[in-house]
């Protein structure tokens, strides 16, 4: 049986290059494939502990599902952002993208 700490460490070098890729990348589309890659961090968390704690209950499955709904949804409306910024703009370039400034 694998101990649950090589998943928590899993997820947290997961969630740091999620957090490197947003923070370092000036491509709308890679900023958020760091976001997809926190999010699934945070899926492995609570499917770790969900597994490690209470298996008759079914609640990490459940808050798997509700990040799993959350990230498809983001990804949905910030390509269509994104997108929407191209077509505008002709660029994805997370700097040069100022519509909300006067």
């Amino acid at each position: 049986m694998v101990p649950i700490s090589w998943y928590l460490i899993w997820a947290a070098a997961l969630f740091s290059i999620g957090l490197f890729g947003v923070l370092s990348r000036k491509n709308a589309v890679a900023i958020l494939m760091g976001v997809e890659l926190m999010l699934n961090a945070v899926n492995i968390n609570l499917v770790a502990f969900w597994r490690y704690l209470d298996v008759r209950a079914i609640a990490g499955q459940a808050f798997a599902v509700m990040v799993f709904a959350v990230a498809a949804a983001e990804v949905a409306v910030g390509l269509a952002l994104v997108i929407s910024v191209y077509r505008r703009r002709q660029t994805v370039a997370a700097d040069e993208i100022d519509l909300l400034k006067w």
